[in-house]
């Protein structure tokens, strides 16, 4: 039986739960951004209208004001996209008990068996699409294919473009519709491995196809080797309601509000961060093995930075064990330039039943603190135990306590 796999996509989700909100936006240049005046002034979805004018996900503010002086600025409300995210989900469970939410406003849905109920694919795309439209006034795109990765070339090559929001991929209609669209279009090219392919001289999807699929696995390892199969149309993956797949890592970033140039600084902000990062593994019962740094730069033109890993001497899920791995990978690493972004995460995660004696330390004490320090933040809020280096300049904890991925709840 060839399975049928829908991919729901939520168009400029933000701006249009906005504007389902205020129907006085609707016609009008809507922006949803954060404070204009400083770093978090980044475009996080636009409408039509806005687009039309050239302004795009990701531009700063003060260029989106200089192609539409007319554009209307609305800051995020982040508990209202993510309600409204989980009210879509629970309509598409009234056509699959496979659903798979994919991003906030991106969901895969398996309708595989689901014909003599619903109808044709298409059929029930356009059904779904009309009782999503109706419930929340948000228009909805849906790419269908025989497999995530046909659905999502579908949705985002194809069905963003049809009027109707609807788009059909088959392994028969496969590569005459997308080999010849550019590289960059192929779903896993970004912009580094499109420069790479683009020296091979590879400007299409079909010319990455046309190479043997060796060449590609030789070259760039498995990565080359499923960008080889995403060209053919090709993923062997399934659609599951519940994830049973263990956590292969947990993590916490930011984009800072300035540039930051001092370590004193910065190193406030890394222990924020690793703080965050080990509160979420002891809420999943992990320790972890392997700590990795992400940096970036400050200059949008000539973007510097790194991304480093240490492994620890044990698993730790312990703040003060972890954050001077993290302190000596960044002054190891720093190019002593302004920092916009940082990120710290905690891989090779296993079971924190088990925990290593020392005849040196009181570890077991050191657990049992980091979990009560847990337990009144949960209680009273993140900011009722603090550390005294986030009262300093540098510190961002109080700025970003009562907010949801860095935005206004």
């Amino acid at each position: 039986m060839r399975r049928i796999i829908f991919l729901a996509d939520m168009e400029s989700f933000y701006a249009s739960v906005e504007i389902a909100r205020d129907p006085s936006l609707r016609g009008k240049p809507v922006v949803v951004c954060g404070d204009p005046e400083r770093r978090r002034g980044i475009v996080l979805a636009a409408n039509r209208e806005a687009k039309a004018c050239g302004i795009e996900t990701a531009m700063g503010a003060w260029e989106c004001r200089s192609l539409c002086p007319q554009v209307i600025f609305i800051r995020p409300h982040m508990q209202d996209y993510i309600n409204v995210s989980l009210q879509m989900t629970e309509i598409f469970e009234r056509f699959t008990d496979r659903v798979a939410p994919y991003s906030i406003d991106e969901q895969f849905l398996d309708m595989t068996g689901c014909e003599s109920l619903f109808g044709p694919p298409r059929e029930m795309a356009l059904r779904i699409n009309g009782e999503i439209l109706r419930e929340t006034g948000v228009r909805c795109r849906i790419g269908i294919g025989e497999n995530p990765l046909q659905a999502k070339m579908a949705c985002d090559r194809f069905a963003k473009k049809n009027p109707q929001g609807v788009f059909q991929l088959t392994c028969e209609n496969y590569a005459g519709l997308t080999w010849p669209l550019p590289i960059r279009d192929l779903f896993g090219v970004g912009f580094r491995m499109e420069r790479n392919l683009r020296r091979l001289g590879i400007k299409t999807i079909g010319g990455l196809a046309a190479l043997p699929r060796e060449k590609m696995k030789s070259r760039w390892g498995i990565n080359g080797e499923v960008l080889w199969l995403n060209a053919h149309g090709i993923d062997y993956s399934n659609i599951h309601s519940r994830s049973t797949e263990k956590y292969k890592g947990v993590g916490h970033s930011m984009t800072l509000p300035r540039d930051y140039s001092s370590k004193e600084k910065i190193e406030v902000v890394l222990l924020e961060i690793t703080e965050e990062v080990c509160r979420r593994a002891r809420g999943l019962r992990k320790v972890g093995r392997v700590v990795n740094l992400y940096c970036r730069g400050a200059d949008f033109d000539n973007p510097t930075g790194f991304s480093r890993q240490k492994k620890l001497p044990e698993p730790t899920a312990v703040t003060m064990d972890i954050y001077p791995v993290v302190l000596r990978l960044f002054d190891t690493h720093w190019d002593r330039l302004p920092v916009r972004a940082l990120g710290v995460s905690l891989s090779g995660l296993m079971e924190d039943r088990y925990l290593q004696l020392s005849l040196l330390e009181d570890k077991e004490k050191k657990v049992r603190l980091g979990r009560a320090m847990d337990e009144v933040r949960e209680r009273f809020g993140i900011t009722s135990l603090f550390r005294a280096s986030s009262l300093t300049p540098g510190s961002q904890l109080f700025d970003r306590a009562g907010k949801i991925g860095g935005h206004e709840a």
